[in-house]
């Protein structure tokens, strides 16, 4: 298939597979292969963090563009009794500012020429601080008509001193699409709370609105019964005796002393200011002194990894950390570790703490985005109160409210109390079947090929019946 990208003509390829009911479709050309080859060791959005490739704008560019195609000429399954092209009668799923010009190449290229008139678009922000933002001039590369540009007009610096006219795809993306979500409610409300936590889109999302659905996770890779990477499965009925087994193991694993009398904390996560690394670097001092150990797992910015190193040098006893991509180690931490330690400054819906409640291992948590829907205080978790989001420099008032919880959160260890904060963590069911059927339900309701909304105490009909396309 021939696209125009840029001022080029490219041809592009799909790769179609059809697994667990869903279609599947992959987009190839070498603007996307050849990133994730050689030297560059398969870096999606740029060779390094916090640098992006030049040409990100044309391949996503394509990338939209070959979405809003798949649906029209593939010969896709989506459901038992048919197979061919989806056609008109499709819902969009928009991805973050990577998809956003797919709305606006859906009014342009198609439903201009009286085509996809039924189709609708779904704009899901996953991580509002990463927009899209581009030069002014660098909108004509996109190939759309003039009449779109107000809506990437972007002043980047909002009520602070203006730093240039800029283009943003995430607004465009918001301002063209049928619907906003977000991925778990307490987001939604952040986004439209200020700018700082909207990172200045805040004020084009009160005027669309915005509707959070909690994410879920993947409780097949997640399941302590059947787990490949741990040494004892176990189920809640099991885990009092299996953890300490485990600890153990994760002890030995990273070379600290094996004491099942010590708090275990784990850290998973990006070293970055996002994930609050900073802050648990300057915390860790203080924890140390509590008698705990504290294992730390991630990679990112260079200097967050010597900082984390050095804490490890510093205290060989009670901090191990382990700066590399690492999946066994990760499980190991899951299962482990007593308690898991979430210090993000904005967490749209995490993930982490999902997983460590599966296995029962206690969250202490950041309150922000889905870290307060998912995390109950003092029933499943600890919450520590919101951080600062501006992080040009650690708050130490954030130091003071992380090590407080934590304090708060060893004092249950080897109490009745944990054992039924561990108990009523397993009891929580993170699955997809409770967040699909609110997006179920949300699809619906956009009435592509007449279709109904459900109504509330009543059965939806399967999304089989409906074709999703998700760039």
């Amino acid at each position: 298939m021939q696209l125009k990208v840029g001022d080029k003509v490219v041809t592009v390829r799909f790769f179609h597979c059809y697994k667990r009911g869903v279609d599947r479709v992959f987009v190839d050309h070498p603007m996307f292969l050849e990133k994730v080859w050689g030297k560059t060791a398969s870096k999606i959005y740029g060779p390094r963090a916090g640098l992006d490739y030049e040409d990100n704008q044309l391949r996503f560019s394509l990338l939209c563009q070959a979405a809003l195609e798949a649906p029209r000429v593939l010969n896709l399954n989506s459901s038992k009794n048919f197979s061919g092209p989806y056609g008109e009668d499709v819902v969009f799923i928009a991805n973050d500012w990577h998809s956003a010009l797919l709305p606006c190449y859906l009014k342009s290229m198609y439903q201009s020429r009286g085509i996809y008139m039924n189709a609708k678009v779904v704009f899901c922000i996953h991580n509002i601080a990463y927009q899209g933002r581009f030069a002014f001039a660098d909108f004509k590369r996109l190939n759309l008509p003039e009449r779109f540009k107000s809506s990437f007009d972007f002043i980047d610096g909002y009520n602070k001193p203006v730093k240039g006219r800029k283009i943003n795809w995430m607004k465009a993306g918001i301002l063209e699409s049928h619907r906003v979500l977000t991925v778990s409610p307490y987001y939604a409300q952040e986004l439209v709370s200020g700018e700082d936590k909207g990172v200045e889109l805040d004020n084009i999302i009160r005027k669309t609105g915005i509707t959070g659905i909690v994410n879920g996770m993947d409780v097949q890779e997640w399941n302590p019964a059947s787990d490949k990477y741990i040494s004892v499965k176990y189920d809640a009925t099991t885990v009092m005796k299996a953890k300490p087994l485990l600890k153990e193991a994760l002890q030995a694993e990273v070379g600290l002393p094996c004491d099942g009398d010590v708090p275990l904390i784990g850290f998973i996560g990006r070293l970055e200011e996002q994930k609050g690394s900073d802050i648990l670097a300057e915390a860790i001092p203080k924890l140390v002194a509590e008698n705990c150990q504290i294992v730390v797992l991630g990679t990112g910015k260079k200097a967050m990894e010597k900082q984390i190193e050095q804490l490890e040098i510093q205290y060989p006893d009670n901090v191990r950390a382990v700066a590399k991509f690492n999946v066994s180690l990760a499980h190991m931490i899951i299962a482990g570790a007593d308690y898991i330690l979430v210090p993000s400054r904005f967490e749209p819906c995490g993930l982490i703490q999902l997983h460590a409640m599966r296995y029962g291992t206690v969250p202490i948590v950041a309150s922000t985005g889905g870290l307060v829907d998912t995390v109950k205080e003092g029933f499943t978790g600890f919450q520590m109160g919101a951080f600062n989001v501006e992080c040009d420099e650690v708050d130490p008032s954030d130091v003071i409210k992380v090590v407080k919880t934590v304090k708060r959160a060893l004092a249950t260890y080897g109490t009745q109390a944990l054992k039924e904060m561990i108990q009523n963590c397993m009891a929580q069911d993170f699955s997809w079947k409770g967040p699909s059927r609110l997006w179920e339900k949300m699809l619906l309701s956009l009435g592509v090929a007449g279709s109904e909304p459900g109504i509330e105490g009543e059965e939806v009909a399967p999304l089989a019946k409906e074709n999703v396309a998700t760039p």
